[in-house]
């Protein structure tokens, strides 16, 4: 009786999880409506993402090829947008990531640091953009009603998630569709799937392995460092954050054709165009950063060399270095097509950004 009583205890998470999901009746725009609505919904789980680009990119970008080339594993915490930790768990130790109304606190377990940075609109990717709540609430948060359709429900994490499907409306972009299932008591997003023009299987798919709906406690998220001596801080944590504070270039209100998505009056050099899943982002590099990634990206296969400068195809991302007329380059890169590409590049050629002093 006894063993029979454990073999019972020990499957049942297994039957739980193997459960036929319930399915939901509501509409791909009102499940779209409710991810929006769930930053406001406490929540704590597991969760791992994979991608499946690769990306020879040089140390300044190393955020990028972690991301898009590998297995990320990430233990998140969530109280509200300004009240969240997401620890990554990685095979040399863990790394936290803890946000207050100030900004960010990056903690490293192993080195037993503790870095203080701002939390800047313009930034390279970090781990916990994977964290599939979040990075569902971003492709949904400007999807028309036109562009979403229904999901058959899934269980996910042992839970009831009725699905729905962007499939963007520009045909310019290289973003086949976006798969999301979500939490049906919650609105939390549980399960991504990012689909290529073409691919076989996702480029990036991230999904809860283990999910809680109830709000952490504020002793959970908030962070003291143990060791106030080994506290460093600063003001811009990444390259694109710099480049975009401190670079006198002011980039255009339009590019290939696609609107600025974002501009903050008097700062910006970073420009971010196009609407919903078509992003194309123009980065003015300084010639430091501009020669080591220009010599590594020439020994890549697959590059194409263009009257442009040097361009390379990973799944549904494309990028483009292009060839200095003097001493700056620029770094095109987003969900666009090689055309558009070559067009924005040609553009900033033959009509340079003007510069202003900082």
């Amino acid at each position: 009786m006894v063993a029979l009583g454990a073999a019972v205890l020990v499957s049942l998470p297994v039957a739980v999880g193997a459960l036929p999901a319930r399915s939901d009746r509501r509409s791909a725009d009102e499940l779209a409506a409710a991810v929006r609505r769930s930053a406001a919904v406490g929540y704590s789980g597991y969760a791992e993402a994979f991608g499946g680009l690769s990306l020879p990119l040089t140390d300044d970008f190393s955020t990028l090829t972690d991301l898009f080339g590998d297995r990320t594993r990430l233990r998140v915490w969530w109280r509200d947008r300004e009240d969240w930790r997401v620890d990554t768990v990685q095979p040399t130790g863990e790394a936290g990531l803890h946000r207050d109304v100030e900004g960010l606190w990056t903690w490293e377990y192993e080195r037993g640091t503790a870095l203080r940075t701002t939390d800047p609109a313009v930034r390279l990717p970090r781990p916990a953009d994977l964290e599939p709540a979040a990075l569902g609430r971003r492709l949904l948060s400007e999807a028309r009603p036109a562009e979403l359709s229904r999901l058959p429900a899934r269980r996910v994490a042992n839970r009831n998630a009725p699905g729905v499907r962007l499939r963007p409306a520009d045909p310019g972009g290289t973003v086949d569709r976006a798969d999301v299932w979500v939490d049906g008591a919650t609105g939390v997003p549980l399960r991504v799937e990012v689909h290529g023009t073409g691919a076989a299987r996702p480029v990036v798919e991230t999904s809860f392995l283990d999910f809680s709906a109830e709000r952490p406690a504020a002793s959970t998220t908030r962070f003291s460092p143990p060791y106030p001596g080994r506290v460093r801080r600063e003001l811009n944590p990444d390259l694109a954050a710099s480049i975009n504070v401190f670079s006198p270039v002011v980039p255009p209100l339009e590019l290939a054709g696609l609107p600025v998505r974002t501009r903050v009056e008097g700062l910006g050099s970073v420009g971010t165009y196009g609407t919903g899943l078509t992003v194309l982002v123009a980065v003015p590099l300084p010639g430091r950063v501009s020669r080591p990634l220009r010599e590594q990206l020439s020994g890549t296969p697959g590059i194409t060399v263009t009257g442009q400068g040097i361009r390379l195809t990973a799944g549904p991302l494309s990028l483009l270095l292009t060839d200095p007329p003097g001493r700056r380059s620029w770094l095109l890169t987003g969900t666009v097509s090689a055309t558009t590409l070559d067009r924005a590049a040609a553009e900033i050629g033959a009509n340079p950004p003007v510069e202003e002093p900082r």
